[in-house]
């Protein structure tokens, strides 16, 4: 059997790139690359660039970088073992674990059965326990049958301050571990109490945390939820997408809710493709998690009607189209006129019945099928910020008032890419208000010169930014470094690490990077066995994997240069470097002299350090 290190080598061989980024990244052939769109920002010119033959992949518009398995732990938000496993079970390798996960790894199956026994225990007493009467009684009127509560493995906390304690009768720090107790000066206490359980599981099926329902009155607060633990992490996670995923498959479709009983209400009505975030705004992570199964990406808020509700709905929709939005446009209309050049990358619909209920309420009285016939009505997301503006306008309205409308109407109009949809809006809302259409055009290009403006200031800002000097230098020191990424003599490895060394070198991350390469660069016997050596040192370091990356593009200046002709690089590099700290010594004694009003020993030095710039045959 292999070791762990030698099946992760192996996966790594086995693993192409470009096979491996497409199946979240249309990508398109550029000479030796693959250029696409990132998918970890949002762009409209794609930045995105794969290389087959090296193995990595890299954003020049967001900085990701990495090889195959970064790219796999980002997208799909796994750390380095858990991509190494998946990738295993796709390939066919037996892999052991390593002896560097063995205690974490044995502690999350530890935690991992505390948590089904813990559910089991809650649902256990919420079936049985006398004291939990109430809790059913709860149940009853929200609709909940005792098929549901098995179905969902809900659960009755008791009142007791050990009770959860005494039953998995275990180790405590286990149970610290799963956050299910809180530890207190006396000792520890459960942490879920006289309360209405909700497990909720990962992306498996797997038991990683609870949300508690309060029952009684003034007991705070309403819902309390796990903490993040080493299985749980909120902002990864969607309630009910576990039972919810072959739906969102099957539907290429997804509906995003707010709470629990909402999520539960929807499944049980018919609506199995809805999800909930556990007790948390929605997240980026939490999107991406909903792309991996939804390839046409339309998506359903299904919020609460209410102001938070309707905020949570805004906040949701400018996320989701920030996540998707490099990868084309926003669905914005429903007619099919459309030219094919159209590339929409997500579609978002606002679900809101005009009874104003939530869904589960709405579902309790209506059903699941008035509910799906809602759904099939949901207008696009720009139509719902219309109609909601449109509810505002009266006849008698004043100019003022009216324009205060139009205000709030131009930045949605605006946005909008498609020459002919807008005009189609422009139509639409010159009616609606009674105004005039050219008048209105000529407000939306108005608005729009006006934003440009002031993009344009952070731009020269950002620019300023980089040239400076320590940002310079930096530069300057990872264009020697790239040369460790050519087919570079021995020689001229040694004299870049002499170089290197003698040079203060400010980046953190450039340091440790320097620190291995200096260990294993003579131990590998080419590039690419260098470059998979760094990667297994850094696997769970994506920031020093974005510079590896870096350097790797970098290194492509010195492709074609002779042995001769790296080596003179090497010391021009070199020399431009102290020359720029000279220039800048010069500029601060400069400043120096200035303030201090006179002829000190530092201005004399000023002298010495100018004439010894003169003698230079370098400009920069």
């Amino acid at each position: 059997m292999l070791t762990y290190q030698e099946a992760v080598d192996e996966i790594k061989s086995r693993l192409d790139i470009v096979d491996i980024v497409q199946r979240y990244v249309v990508l398109k052939k550029s000479g030796a690359n693959y250029m696409g769109c990132c998918p970890f920002h949002k762009e409209k010119t794609p930045s995105f660039s794969v290389n087959r033959t090296k193995g990595i992949f890299k954003c020049f518009g967001c900085g990701e970088g990495g090889d195959a398995i970064s790219f796999l732990m980002k997208i799909q938000n796994k750390n380095f073992n858990e991509v190494i496993q998946d990738e295993a079970k796709n390939l066919g390798i037996e892999i052991p674990v390593s002896n560097g996960n063995n205690d974490f790894s044995k502690k999350k199956t530890l935690t991992l059965d505390v948590m089904k026994k813990t559910a089991d225990f809650y649902t256990e007493n919420l079936l049985k326990s006398a004291d939990a009467e109430f809790a059913r009684e709860y149940l009853k009127k929200r609709a909940i049958t005792e098929e549901i509560i098995k179905q969902y493995g809900l659960g009755y906390a008791p009142k007791g301050f050990e009770d959860l304690q005494k039953y998995l009768n275990t180790d405590i720090k286990i149970l610290e571990t799963a956050g299910l107790v809180t530890k207190r000066e006396k000792g520890y206490i459960d942490r879920f109490r006289n309360r209405l359980t909700i497990p909720v599981k990962d992306e498996n099926g797997y038991v990683v945390a609870f949300g508690a329902r309060a029952l009684t009155e003034g007991q705070n607060p309403k819902y309390l939820n796990s903490p993040d633990t080493i299985l749980y992490n909120k902002s990864r996670i969607l309630y009910g997408f576990d039972t919810a995923k072959e739906a969102i498959k099957e539907l290429d479709s997804v509906l995003i809710c707010e709470g629990y009983f909402d999520t539960i209400s929807l499944q049980t009505g018919g609506i199995k493709n809805a999800v909930a975030s556990c007790g948390t705004a929605l997240t980026q992570d939490h999107i991406r998690l909903i792309a991996k199964y939804c390839d046409s990406r339309k998506i359903f808020l299904a919020f609460d009607t209410d102001n938070a509700g309707q905020m949570a709905t805004e906040r949701s929709a400018e996320l989701i189209k920030n996540v998707f939005g490099g990868l084309g446009n926003i669905k914005q209309f429903d007619s099919c006129y459309l030219s094919s050049g159209d590339n929409f990358s997500c579609e978002i619909r606002v679900v809101a019945p005009p009874e104003g209920k939530d869904p589960d309420e709405f579902i309790r009285e209506n059903g699941g099928t008035a509910y799906i016939e809602h759904m099939q009505k949901a207008p696009l997301l720009l139509d719902y910020r219309l109609d909601k503006i449109f509810s505002e306008y009266k006849s008698d309205m004043t100019p003022l008032e009216k324009n205060k409308l139009v205000t709030k109407i131009i930045p949605l109009i605006e946005e909008i890419e498609n020459n002919i949809v807008q005009n189609e809006y422009i139509k639409r809302v010159a009616t609606r208000l009674q105004i005039d259409e050219n008048l209105l055009i000529r407000e939306i290009k108005d608005f729009s010169k006006r934003k440009n403006d002031l993009i344009e200031p952070k731009l020269e800002q950002k620019s300023q930014i980089v040239t400076k000097s320590s940002n310079f230098i930096e530069k300057m020191q990872k264009n020697l470094l790239s040369v460790f990424f050519t087919n570079v003599s021995d020689d001229n490895r040694s004299e870049l690490i002499r170089i290197i060394k003698t040079q203060k070198i400010e980046n953190n991350n450039l340091k440790k990077l320097i620190e291995t390469i200096d260990k294993i660069v003579f131990k590998s016997n080419n590039t690419q066995e260098l470059v998979q050596e760094l990667f297994n040192e850094f696997q769970e370091d994506s920031k020093i994997k974005d510079i590896i990356t870096d350097l790797i593009y970098l290194s492509k200046s010195y492709e074609n240069l002779s042995d001769k002709e790296i080596q003179i690089a090497i010391m021009e590099t070199d020399r431009k470097i102290e020359l720029f700290k000279r220039k800048e010594e010069l500029k601060r004694l400069k400043m120096m002299s200035k303030n201090s009003g006179g002829v000190t020993e530092e201005v004399q030095y000023q002298i010495t350090v100018n004439e010894k710039l003169k003698s230079e045959n370098w400009r920069i």
